[in-house]
């Protein structure tokens, strides 16, 4: 079945249409996604830290360095993985062989739904340092518009990616329902051909009349001359 249409995309090879291609819901997810993840990190590496008086920065969610550092990488692993699978999106439909497109339905489905976890773990980590946050250790308004900033675009982009997520599960499913009985997975042999039709008992049906032979009937026109008729005993 290579170069047929499967997993949610047309037959290898087809022209690429792009605005088709930005209206479907999975790329508008994608570019939410990319969206969003630049957001957090941003917020965090551009206003996420205070000075408290010293050359020392300290993290604005409750002076914990990890959440600043989770939130930054989860932020930019999610950034790039948005524009990889953006870019795969658009060659998918030009990969004609089936187990291609399915390892790669597979990688989508599988990142996306262990990136929703982590955007949730990531979401409950930064909603809970800065809930225990001092206003005392916040000197610059700055830096709680950062950190609302961060938190609000983790919890838009749990959304994002499990709606990536769901995509991809369709897609998948999708896929295996058109390749469910092609000749790639019955290991390359062609279908086979039906049999005739076959009589109650089991024979092939043959018309009568196809195989009817001349009567042997004696003429006097085919005898020959002065043949004579041997008498009967």
């Amino acid at each position: 079945m290579d170069g047929a249409a499967s997993f949610g995309a047309g037959r290898a090879g087809s022209a690429f249409d792009l605005i088709a291609f930005i209206k479907q819901p999975q790329t508008i997810l994608r570019v939410l996604a990319w969206i969003f993840s630049m957001a957090v990190f941003a917020s965090i590496i551009n206003e996420g830290y205070v000075n408290m008086g010293s050359e020392r920065l300290h993290c604005v969610f409750n002076k914990n360095a990890d959440a600043c550092n989770y939130g930054i990488t989860i932020g930019i692993v999610a950034f790039l993985a948005s524009v990889f699978f953006l870019a795969l999106d658009i060659y998918f439909p030009q990969i004609s062989s089936v187990k291609d497109r399915k390892r790669a339905v597979l990688l989508e489905m599988v990142f996306s739904g262990f990136w929703t976890f982590l955007w949730f773990v990531g979401f409950c980590f930064l909603a809970s340092q800065w809930s225990h946050t001092s206003p005392k250790e916040l000197p610059l308004e700055q830096a709680s518009d950062a950190a609302r900033a961060a938190i609000a675009f983790s919890f838009f982009s749990i959304l994002t990616w499990a709606g990536l997520t769901v995509c991809a599960v369709q897609k998948f499913l999708l896929g295996t329902d058109l390749t469910l009985f092609t000749t790639e997975h019955m290991g390359g042999q062609p279908p086979k051909q039906p049999y005739p039709s076959n009589d109650v008992i089991g024979q092939t049906t043959i018309p009568v009349n196809a195989y009817q032979s001349p009567p042997l009937i004696e003429t006097v026109e085919t005898r020959p001359p002065g043949y004579n008729i041997p008498p009967a005993f």
